[in-house]
């Protein structure tokens, strides 16, 4: 069943007095429980695709519909997305505790629901150890985690991922995607995340797309490598590679097109 619908998006603003393209005719559908990366080259709208479909940005055009409804109707009628960015953006006056009880709130969940849904997710991660630290008491790692399971508390539909691991070294970043996963086990969450790393992408994935110049160009299908995945699985690193070619592909394709021509030399 289709999630997240998609035709003809489009999206451009002023720079300079010079109007920029930053999607252009994008189509894509995205199914219940499925998890999409999106790839590509900074500047290629990967990041305003999440926003438009987070609700954030709805100065576009074309349709965008979230289970057949508009994306505007569909959010606040029970319907909840989730995202987590590349920094934690956790209430540092909060404990941990409270910070995911900040958002059950804000969700209009049940107080009673409170306890068991922060213990789930906490122990999902595990933190259950350190509900009660502030934020400043956690190492980085343990605040992007922690930014998970405030995205996870809250059951959402859909969860949106800008690039979260970006700014961990590797060691913590194969940590958290696995309990990224355990979690989308869990719940079976619609993910669309943003990355640059393409072992990371063929990690997570099950469907990558590759992205230039505002338009997706290539499709990279995973749903025949099973999980759970581990880092030494050959079919991950060859996918990985494939990443890899694509966007190559991709970067001298946007050379190509970017490029001045020559001008013609006089007789």
């Amino acid at each position: 069943m289709e999630q997240i619908q998609i035709y003809g998006l489009s999206k451009s603003f002023d720079s300079g007095g010079v109007r920029r393209t930053v999607l252009s005719d994008v189509d894509l559908r995205i199914a219940v429980g499925e998890v999409v990366g999106l790839v590509g080259p900074s500047g290629c709208g990967k990041s305003t695709l999440l926003n438009i479909v987070a609700g954030l940005d709805l100065a576009h055009t074309g349709s965008v519909t979230i289970q057949g409804r508009p994306i505007g109707e569909q959010l606040g009628a029970g319907f909840r997305v989730a995202y987590v960015f590349q920094e934690p953006r956790l209430l540092p006056w909060f404990t941990l505790t409270q910070n995911l009880a900040f958002v059950l709130e804000a969700g209009g969940f049940a107080r009673s629901e409170w306890a068991g849904r922060i213990a789930t997710v906490l122990e999902a991660v595990n933190l259950a150890e350190f509900r009660d630290f502030y934020p400043a008491q956690l190492s980085g790692g343990m605040q992007q985690r922690a930014a998970i399971a405030r995205a996870f508390c809250i059951d959402p539909d859909i969860l949106l991922l800008d690039e979260p691991f970006s700014a961990l070294d590797e060691l913590t970043a194969r940590t958290l995607r696995q309990s990224l996963l355990a979690l989308w086990e869990r719940f079976r969450t619609t993910v669309v995340f943003v990355s640059h790393n393409a072992y990371e992408a063929a990690f997570l994935a099950d469907r990558i797309l590759v992205m230039g110049r505002g338009a997706i160009t290539q499709e990279i299908d995973l749903c025949g490598t099973p999980r759970p995945r581990s880092y030494d699985d050959t079919a991950v690193f060859e996918a990985s590679k494939q990443v890899i070619h694509c966007l190559e592909r991709q970067a001298g394709k946007d050379a190509a097109a970017t490029s001045p021509s020559p001008t013609p030399r006089k007789p």
